[in-house]
């Protein structure tokens, strides 16, 4: 086990997956370093000058890329980014990855073929979406339109998601390892809201849109053109039914079964 003292660098420590990994980190006495655009230091994947100041003096990093890992300019990052911090003495890297995305598997090997010493955690859906993302028009006006058809994903607990890093950047046994994260079964968007309804004692609708609608209603809201387009792009390629299979990496990395969806929707209900 880890028992070095420096801080650990959490890039996107504000979002969903981020502060669940430094919450578990700092439950276990590890000391935590914040890095996103407002934090002290400043970081910005953009700006490679705000890289240098977050990491000096950190003992290892979790990653995960803003604004989505399959954006095009992901892997140079990740690649400049473990150069970056190889040379200042950071050498654990763990990488929040993407489930299906080609983008998302070039900077993986960015990564992999920096010299660091890595882990990789690949997730796609989490179950906390519908609350805490994207996702959470269905619980905050009862209806999620969205272009996903009848696609089936295994969303995953962004909690297992979180103690899958938090235990690649403390255990050195988990260097080298790429662990694939899903929950333990198959559900549509249709059948999540389903659950979902069941849990929290109200009607609510998943319905089917295209891509095109999704498109214009993002712009509607507000949403910048170009990022319109990156945003379709990854879901159009993810959205395709090839993450429709469950995998064993929370398994393999805790040596117990993903949390199932049902508890999720019972623990969005209990706070309701």
């Amino acid at each position: 086990m880890t028992t070095n003292t420096a801080p650990t660098l959490v890039v996107g420590g504000t979002g969903t997956s981020g502060r669940r990994v430094a919450a578990q980190l700092t439950g276990r006495g590890v000391p935590v370093r914040i890095a996103t655009r407002s934090s002290r230091p400043r970081f910005d994947w953009q700006d490679t000058s705000s890289w240098g100041p977050a990491l000096n003096g950190v003992a290892a990093a979790f990653l995960s890329y803003h604004p989505d890992i399959g954006d095009p300019d992901a892997a140079e990052h990740i690649r400049s980014f473990a150069e970056e911090a190889l040379a200042r003495g950071t050498r654990r890297l763990v990488l929040l990855s993407g489930r299906g995305s080609q983008n998302a598997l070039e900077a993986e090997r960015a990564l992999r073929e920096s010299g660091a010493e890595w882990t990789i955690v690949r997730a796609s859906w989490f179950a906390q979406n519908f609350d805490d993302g994207f996702l959470t028009d269905l619980l905050r006006h009862d209806e999620l339109a969205f272009p996903a058809g009848q696609v089936a994903e295994p969303f995953i607990d962004a909690d297992d998601v979180a103690a899958v890093a938090v235990a690649a950047l403390t255990d050195e046994r988990h260097i080298g390892q790429v662990y694939e994260v899903t929950g333990p079964r198959l559900l549509t968007f249709g059948d999540a809201a389903a659950e979902l309804s069941a849990a929290v004692g109200r009607p609510l609708r998943y319905r089917p849109i295209t891509f095109d609608q999704f498109a214009d209603a993002l712009v509607g809201d507000g949403v910048p053109t170009d990022a319109v387009a990156g945003t379709v792009a990854v879901f159009q390629e993810i959205l395709d039914g090839r993450n429709a299979h469950v995998t064993d990496g929370v398994q393999r990395a805790l040596g117990r079964p993903a949390t199932d969806f049902a508890d999720y929707a019972r623990a969005v209900a209990k706070a309701a």
